[in-house]
């Protein structure tokens, strides 16, 4: 895997990451730290991307397990510490989890299997930072679409 991040001129501090699979993300810094707050933070970035894993995560688990899933979203909700490096201390990981008849135990089950096996990106900041979990189940009765 990799990456090439550039900074994008001599003003400001917006820097345009190029991944290996060639998608570009823009990132920048705060106005008191010469940004001008164009795009996300780098550190927003992590946890976004932490997100994004772990969520992979539990909706494939929770497909290869049988179960009916409509939707997940999981909402992060972070600590940093107050002095260089800083570093997340803590994060609070909360799903909310939607489908027809979900069973409970396989929700924390594919949550569990994503921070202690899958999620790369949750292991590596686990070194570090808290983690804690919660989750609702939302059951979707609409039916799903034939389109």
């Amino acid at each position: 895997m990799e990456c090439t991040v550039r900074w994008t001129g001599l003003s400001g501090m917006t820097f345009l990451a190029e991944t290996g699979s060639g998608h570009v993300v823009a990132m920048d810094g705060a106005p008191d730290g010469g940004g001008r707050n164009l795009a996300p933070r780098p550190m927003e970035m992590v946890l976004a991307g932490t997100g994004g894993c772990t969520a992979y995560d539990v909706v494939l688990i929770l497909r290869k397990s049988g179960q009916d899933i409509r939707g997940c979203d999981v909402t992060l909700s972070s600590e940093r510490a107050e002095k260089d490096p800083k570093v997340f201390t803590k994060i609070h990981f909360h799903f909310l989890v939607r489908g027809r008849n979900l069973k409970s135990n396989l929700v924390e089950r594919a949550i569990k299997l994503s921070h202690e096996k899958y999620c790369s990106a949750s292991i590596m900041l686990e070194k570090t930072a808290e983690m804690t979990h919660s989750f609702d189940i939302l059951d979707d009765l609409t039916e799903p679409s034939t389109a």
